[in-house]
């Protein structure tokens, strides 16, 4: 299995990179990466270059970006061009709390379909599992400028996991907190804690 973490966002409303900010003791990115080195064989960071001098510390995979400013489309189109597996773990760089259980449950679903997102109050398709068969749809939109995640898994087949579901394993559901904000940032050191 192939984990790919995007570290594209600007941050606009942290304003300044969140990738390293520092929940618990470990960056934001530190977090993910241990956690997802549980399931995976091969880890690799997606962004731009100029994020790659102050992310380069990690024995992981750095990708750059081979869409430029076409945001979380681009760098899944990245990551599943340079993996080497045929089904791929996609999460953003900025969720401190990824739960292993779930994870390995959505793995577990994904033969026989292009996608396997959660769909907790709205679908979540920066923690997701994508299946190399979405390269050219994904292709074909980044070329047409369509860049919405959620337009394009309209167009191929998709597992999606409720609410229930995914609290069979995070009961909190806190998979899904990602680090936007001061007051997230708060939250997730308080998170933190209570986790030690």
């Amino acid at each position: 299995m192939t984990s790919i973490i995007l570290a594209g966002g600007k941050s606009s409303r942290l304003r300044r990179g969140k990738a390293l900010e520092v929940i618990g003791g470990r960056s934001l990115i530190q977090r993910v990466i241990e956690r997802l080195a549980l399931v995976s064989n091969q880890i690799l960071i997606v962004g731009s270059l100029a994020q790659f001098h102050f992310l380069s510390d990690y024995s992981v995979e750095y990708k750059a970006d081979l869409y430029p400013g076409k945001g979380p489309l681009g760098g899944i189109y990245t990551g599943l061009a340079a993996s080497k597996s045929l089904y791929n773990l996609v999460v953003a760089c900025d969720m401190p709390f990824l739960n292993i259980e779930l994870l390995r449950y959505m793995i577990k679903l994904s033969p026989g379909f292009d996608a396997v997102i959660p769909k907790v109050d709205r679908i979540q398709p920066l923690h997701a599992v994508y299946c190399k068969s979405c390269l050219d749809g994904i292709r074909t939109r980044l070329e047409d400028n369509q860049l919405g995640v959620t337009y394009f898994l309209r167009t191929v087949n998709v597992r999606y996991v409720g609410q229930a579901e995914c609290q069979r394993f995070d009961p909190q559901l806190l998979s899904f907190s990602n680090v936007n904000s001061q007051a997230d940032l708060a939250r997730a050191n308080i998170l933190a804690k209570e986790e030690c």
